[in-house]
């Protein structure tokens, strides 16, 4: 079955966020971008030629706000707000909007919201073997802010995950110093491929293939020792079975 594609749009006064949105668009591989509004007017009138599944919309904008034009779009075009002002969260909601995204947000952020699109769209058009859970486990990569910077991060150097309060230590192979960014274990957890990475502690999430040794209760990586909580234990275990020659 085909992988299912979602058009959209960007419509935005601001040409720096929509150069950023645009750039999280090209990096997602079910987004489409067909067009590039700087007004709900302009939007308007392509929309009166041409079908758009999705807007990323702006809500304060001249003439015309985001919420007001979102009540005059077709019944199968989705919006996802993009605005600064947080006070129009529950309006944005009231007209069925799919997300809401608070600027200045990050990829993760514009991913999560993205996901909630794909999932709504592939019910709708009955695309059952495609669902937003299923994103994670086809990337790649991961870009994370880490000193006023943006780093592309391969997940297939990443050795594991340490969660410290609100920040994660990202530690590489080959990489002696971790990259510290600010982010929660939970978020990221939601955003990593089940199939080669595993919560084994509250404090860390381990790259499976990098699993050396297991000795009790601990994994050793890189001669770095993990224990595996309680918590986590019997999922851990199962994979351990499950990839056994003595099962």
């Amino acid at each position: 079955m085909e992988a299912i594609q979602i058009t959209c749009m960007i419509v935005d006064d601001e040409p720096m966020a929509v150069n950023l949105v645009e750039s999280y668009v090209e990096k997602t591989p079910y987004l489409k971008l067909i067009k590039k509004c700087n007004s709900a007017i302009e939007a308007m009138q392509f929309l009166n030629s041409e079908q758009v599944d999705l807007l990323f919309l702006d809500i304060q904008m001249p003439d015309l706000t985001g919420i007001e034009f979102s009540k005059m779009l077709p019944k199968n075009t989705k919006v996802i707000f993009t605005t600064a002002f947080d006070q129009y969260a529950l309006e944005g909601f009231k007209v069925e909007a799919l997300d809401y995204l608070l600027k200045p947000f990050d990829y993760v952020e514009f991913l999560t919201a993205s996901n909630k699109a794909l999932e709504w769209f592939s019910l709708v058009r009955g695309n059952t073997a495609i669902q937003s859970k299923e994103i994670p486990q086809e990337k790649e990569f991961l870009f994370v802010k880490s000193e006023y910077k943006q780093l592309r991060i391969k997940l297939s150097d990443v050795l594991y995950f340490e969660g410290l309060k609100d920040y994660i230590k990202i530690w590489l192979k080959d990489n002696p110093k971790a990259i510290l960014t600010l982010m929660s274990l939970k978020s990221l957890e939601e955003e990593l491929p089940g199939t080669h990475f595993m919560r084994v502690h509250r404090s860390f999430i381990v790259a499976l293939k990098y699993v050396e040794v297991v000795e009790r209760s601990q994994i050793i990586i890189n001669k770095q020792r993990i224990t595996v909580s309680e918590q986590y234990k019997p999922r851990f275990l199962e994979y351990i079975n499950n990839n056994s020659l003595n099962s």
